[in-house]
């Protein structure tokens, strides 16, 4: 397999600095040593800019769900050089997410309690791995069946269930507003993956589940290697792009929670997805590499798997961008023969139609500007 030739750590630093400002100073906040951002005149850049400057940069790191996160070590380096009128806007930056994400962590816990009625398990997925921040939705996967699920969800809970696209339809998920909470609801519904391919996968993450207690409530959620696998799912299979959340979480579930590798590949690589998995880790080292002088300790099993590094992101728009074409149609076809070769034809059928939508997707973007119908 021909591989790209990885840029240097500074490589990707300069190219993320030069592409955008915003990302490379919530970078240098999140991930940067005290010493880097003063060599990098980080507090000068900040405190030059205007109100307007000021508010785009708190929406970025609002769009990359990490406000708590960035802000608190912005207010402490303000406090630090006496600047307290910016101490004093990050902290109630801070303070009002901090309120905004623990009234979601009450709600969820009981639709989670309310769900878990159907006596089939649920997980949140994705969502509290940004914890102290969250997301603007809220992500749950359960194995019961999709007539139960609405059920609670609008009898008990009162919940109204938000317009389908055609690819929630293939993908069985389901999305809700529920009173009085500003995040809608998202459950997957036995099935993973952009088209619902992902029946096994599913199972094997619920069976390797844990608990885990977030602002005093107790949550069913995937093992570390089932995190790392469903951001994947999310950035190298959907979206191809990153937020800088999904840097700082996968930091986080590698090097803070028992990461297995080799569960990880036992898990990932029947269901054709071993490369991206490999790759979303090999990105996600190089980011941090560049920023903090230091990446992943990754095994050679997850190198040698990886089919480029951070040398394919570049700034487009408000995200870190994995091109489409050439990246992310290889990790495509890979997924689509892997599940040929396994016999899954219910799988090749799904994954088969992924085109098509992407087709439709791109044309009502270009005339309505949105592609929410479609994906």
């Amino acid at each position: 397999m021909n591989k790209t030739q990885s840029a240097t750590p500074s490589d990707l630093f300069s190219k993320v600095r030069e592409q955008n400002q915003d990302f490379h100073q919530l970078s240098l906040l999140l991930l940067g040593s005290d010493e880097l951002a003063a060599r990098e005149h980080a507090m000068e850049s900040l405190l030059g800019r205007d109100r307007d400057g000021l508010a785009r940069l708190l929406a970025t790191a609002d769009t990359h769900h990490v406000v708590v996160r960035a802000f608190q070590v912005l207010q402490g380096r303000a406090t630090n050089v006496g600047e307290q009128e910016l101490a004093q806007w990050a902290a109630t930056a801070v303070s009002t997410e901090q309120e905004r994400a623990q009234k979601a962590v009450i709600f969820l816990r009981s639709i989670c309690e309310a769900l878990s009625s159907t006596g089939c398990p649920v997980l949140v997925i994705k969502s509290l791995e940004h914890w102290p921040d969250l997301g603007s939705d809220l992500d749950l996967f359960t194995t019961a069946d999709d007539r139960g699920v609405v059920r609670i969800m609008t009898k008990k809970l009162h919940a109204q269930v938000l317009d389908r696209s055609w690819g929630d339809r293939l993908a069985h998920k389901w999305n809700f507003k529920v009173p009085g909470l500003a995040e809608a609801i998202e459950v997957h519904v036995a099935r993973l993956g952009q088209t619902g391919e992902h029946v096994g996968l599913a199972r094997r993450l619920v069976e390797g589940s844990l608990t885990r207690a977030v602002h005093g409530y107790d949550f069913r959620v995937p093992a570390a290697e089932g995190s790392i696998i469903l951001c994947t799912l999310q950035r190298m299979y959907r979206h191809f792009y990153l937020r800088l959340c999904d840097i700082v979480d996968a930091a986080n579930l590698v090097e803070n929670r028992p990461m297995d590798y080799g569960r990880l590949r036992t898990i990932a690589e029947p269901a054709g997805i071993w490369p991206g998995v490999a790759t979303f880790l090999k990105i996600v080292s190089d980011y941090l590499e560049a920023y903090r002088g230091q990446g992943l300790n990754l095994p050679a099993e997850v190198l040698s798997a990886a089919m480029f590094g951070g040398e394919a992101l570049f700034c487009r728009g408000n995200f870190l961008r994995i091109p489409i074409l050439r990246q992310g149609a290889k990790l495509y076809t890979m997924q689509v023969t892997n599940a040929a070769f396994r016999g899954d034809v219910p799988a090749v059928l799904r994954l088969s139609l992924l085109p098509y939508l992407g087709a439709a997707a791109a044309i009502e973007y270009k005339l309505t500007g949105s592609d929410k119908g479609v994906w």
